[in-house]
């Protein structure tokens, strides 16, 4: 019986010549990352091993995201304590405010994980990488910490679960909305510590930005991983980033591994969607699997709405948004925050006259942040209040009161919603 990619990559970084799902396995990492949140822990279990000196300060990648800029002492005490590190350790791979971005939209783009890599990461949406055809996963901080050790990570060897979608996606539609259709369909465990391959022929129309919105909310399905098989847009989406100017900043001297599932492997499960009548979706409080059409819900009122987050900051969504925006003003009364994932597509934002679009219109433009995503700052909730975000969780209390309430679309819906108040279908604004 063949191999799936995410089987096929677990294997290629151990010694083994075989590997099945359920078996506990130790595998070299190509990265390991921490942020402002997760990295200090590690830090500290780390230095309780009396073991002086990282494995290979070149692969271990520090972000501080979450608070930063730091919102208050603590935060900037957390944030201290990475800076202090990374000089201690002379991690080159460290991107602090001024150059920094949100973690899982900053690595793709500084070309910090390839095809073929297996990354760790003490953040669940590390899973976002696997848009790359790389297998990555989120871990706990002390495993993070094992890692600054060896190289090393345990693993359980996941089963995978394939999911074909066919057809052709309508307009304002993406990986946001096929994403939030799939949970929708299978639930919050559906994919309970599976690696989710997604494949058909409308993910090989995907752009690199809707395939990194999709992985990355795979952890919202219980799965370990999302998980595309490279192809000619993943091609041109590496040797794009690898040949930047910013990729000789970040070091890397891998060079990408192609996988592909065998026509024989093995899935638990495969699921099938013609996907040419699907609508806008929206996740309705407060599980992302509370999933409904938005013309369903126009008479949900808002009080905020952001565009950002690590699943759809990038520069495609605030093009998605700025163009429903454009000489529009939001509803009075409403708060519109948009966060940029990176100061690339910040500085690109501001080339395009997006950041313009936005500020024009009512928002504001934010550095980059994960801010309110997680309930951090920069649009906390308070009690009663509704927002719509393109962020990846509606938790009870996500972000802000356990009495407000979070509703999660793609750019363009959120950007349609603003200027009414209300959740609005982007075709109908």
């Amino acid at each position: 019986m063949g191999y799936t990619i995410a089987e096929k990559i677990l294997m290629a970084h151990t010694r083994r010549k075989d590997i099945r799902p359920g078996e506990f396995i130790e595998a070299k990492v190509d990265l390991a990352l921490g942020n402002d949140i997760t990295a200090p822990i590690a830090i500290s279990e780390f230095r309780k091993t009396g073991i002086k000196k990282v494995f290979d300060k070149k692969k271990l990648v520090l972000v501080p995201d979450h608070f930063a800029p730091a919102k208050d002492l603590k935060s900037a005490n957390q944030c201290k304590m990475v800076a202090n590190f990374a000089t201690e350790q002379g991690i080159e791979n460290y991107f602090e405010v001024g150059k920094m971005g949100i973690e899982h939209a900053l690595l793709p783009e500084m070309g910090l994980v390839l095809p073929g890599d297996l990354i760790i990461g003490a953040d669940s949406h590390t899973c976002t990488y696997g848009a790359l055809g790389a297998y990555s996963t989120g871990v706990g901080s002390s495993d993070l910490a094992r890692s600054y050790i060896d190289g090393q990570c345990w693993f359980k060897v996941p089963g995978s679960v394939k999911f074909i979608y066919k057809g052709k996606l309508s307009k304002w539609l993406g990986g946001k909305d096929l994403i939030l259709y799939t949970i929708g369909q299978i639930g919050v465990d559906g994919a309970l510590y599976k690696a989710m391959e997604f494949s058909g022929s409308v993910i090989r129309k995907l752009n690199m930005d809707d395939r990194l919105a999709m992985c990355n909310m795979a952890i919202e399905a219980g799965a370990r991983t999302g998980i595309i098989e490279p192809d000619e847009i993943t091609i041109k989406f590496v040797n794009e980033v690898t040949r930047s100017p910013g990729h000789q900043d970040a070091r890397i001297r891998r060079k990408p591994k192609f996988y592909h599932s065998d026509p024989d492997a093995h899935y638990d499960h495969i699921y099938e969607w013609d996907v040419s009548k699907l609508e806008p979706q929206v996740a309705c409080p407060h599980l992302p699997s509370n999933v409904k059409p938005a013309g369903e819900l126009s008479s949900v009122k808002l009080d905020q709405v952001v565009i950002g987050s690590c699943t759809n900051g990038r520069i495609t969504d605030l093009r998605a948004a700025a163009k429903i925006l454009k000489g529009k003003k939001i509803k009075p009364g409403l708060r519109l925050i948009v966060i940029p994932g990176t100061q690339k597509i910040y500085l690109q934002s501001v080339k395009e006259g997006l950041a313009d679009i936005f500020v024009r219109a009512g928002g504001i433009f934010s550095t980059p942040t994960c801010g309110p995503c997680l309930g951090g700052h920069i649009g906390i909730l308070t009690d009663d209040e509704t927002c719509l975000a393109t962020t990846n969780r509606n938790f009870i209390g996500r972000m802000g009161s356990p009495k407000s309430f979070v509703y999660l679309s793609n750019p363009a819906v959120a950007a349609a919603s603003a200027i009414t108040g209300r959740i609005t279908h982007p075709g109908l604004s």
